[in-house]
């Protein structure tokens, strides 16, 4: 065999392992979870609030509204008048709450902390991950509020105010060690 078939047979055997570990997998982190999100009520029984920055979060209302129409006269056909009449139709709107308006407390990242180099931090991971496409000004202004509603809406949290476990899941915050250790 020669030297080049040699090395390409061996490079065959060793590429398959090499590539093996380049799989993607999210580290174990990555699973955090919002661990300070409760009722308004329970958390001011439970004094809370001393252990970090806290702010209240109305969360909307779910509503459902569905449209129907529905069949209110059939086609009828009159032998004397020789004349079709078309069909009637009805239109029935429905609207129904499928989960009422709640106040949630959730622990987020406080104020003293949002600096303007923070939140330019802010504003490029938010763009990495598509979900802001201002310029990076460091700046807590209306475009990145809407982008952070939109990362924490894909975790389920619609709000605006940047959470505690947003900004660890973004790299800006550290984790505790027990955060880390937990799977």
């Amino acid at each position: 065999m020669s030297k080049t078939r040699t090395a390409r047979a061996t490079c065959a055997l060793w590429l398959p392992a090499l590539l093996a570990g380049c799989v993607a997998s999210a580290p174990d982190v990555a699973r955090f979870v919002e661990p300070q999100i409760a009722p308004a009520e329970a958390a001011e029984a439970t004094g809370d609030a001393a252990t970090g920055c806290f702010d209240t979060v109305t969360i909307p209302a779910v509503v459902e509204t569905r449209t129907e129409h529905i069949l209110a006269a059939p086609d009828a056909s009159s032998a004397a008048a020789e004349a079709d009449a078309p069909a009637r139709y009805e239109t029935v709107t429905e609207t129904r709450i499928l989960q009422d308006r709640r106040e949630i407390v959730l622990q987020t990242v406080c104020a003293h902390e949002q600096t303007p180099a923070f939140i330019a931090s802010l504003q490029r991971a938010l763009q990495v991950r598509g979900h802001y496409t201002g310029a990076v000004t460091g700046e807590m202004d209306a475009a990145t509020r809407a982008a952070v509603r939109r990362y924490q809406g894909q975790q389920g949290l619609n709000a605006s105010a940047l959470s505690l476990a947003g900004a660890k899941r973004l790299g800006l915050a550290v984790y505790t060690e027990e955060e880390a250790i937990e799977g």
